[in-house]
């Protein structure tokens, strides 16, 4: 059991039969009335985040969690496959619409941080620096600076970043997953 006072950032409980992660908390103490835990939690199971108070007297069951390691496969319509190198290339699906913007930085064979509950994946983190190559880049004009000098560019995977001037077609560039930004040119086309 896990009490309420005991939840921190990243605790993943059981309550009401659903696995929960808490993404903040806070301790509120009042007066006479004893104190509260105000959280944000996020349903693991269907991704859905929460603002929940619980007074110190909750206590919750132990989430039966396993982490590991997987790599991306493919999507195929509503679904997308990774394979578990761990127990002999097993592979595992899970509903895309659940991964949310994770798939837009992921491409074959990168492998991700994974949270299982009862065998099944419920939560997928990618590397927080990834390389892609730049598959569409607008010329970078000299003196176009009416804005900070930064164009939109598109990327293997699909998706569409900011990057300076200077990265063009060809170009791999290392990307923070969690801003979703470029941090720098890794190799010159």
């Amino acid at each position: 059991m896990i009490s309420a006072n005991n939840l921190k950032n990243g605790t993943i409980f059981l309550m009401d039969e659903a696995p929960y992660q808490v993404i903040e908390v806070k301790h509120l103490h009042m007066g006479r009335g004893g104190s509260s835990i105000q959280t944000k939690i996020k349903n693991l199971a269907t991704g859905q985040v929460l603002s929940r108070n619980f007074k110190e007297s909750d206590s919750f069951g132990d989430a039966d969690v396993e982490k590991g390691k997987i790599k991306f496969l493919y999507t195929h319509r509503e679904n997308t496959v990774f394979i578990n190198p761990g127990k002999s290339n097993e592979r595992l699906s899970m509903p895309t619409e659940t991964l949310g913007d994770i798939l837009k930085w992921l491409k074959p064979n990168t492998e991700c941080e994974a949270v299982f509950l009862t065998g099944k994946i419920i939560s997928i983190k990618p590397p927080i620096k990834i390389e892609l190559k730049v598959i569409e880049s607008p010329p970078g004009l000299k003196g176009d600076r009416a804005q900070s000098g930064t164009k939109n560019i598109k990327l293997e995977t699909g998706a569409s970043i900011n990057v300076p001037l200077f990265i063009e077609e060809g170009d791999i560039i290392r990307i923070n997953t969690e801003t979703g930004e470029y941090t720098e040119r890794v190799t010159k086309s």
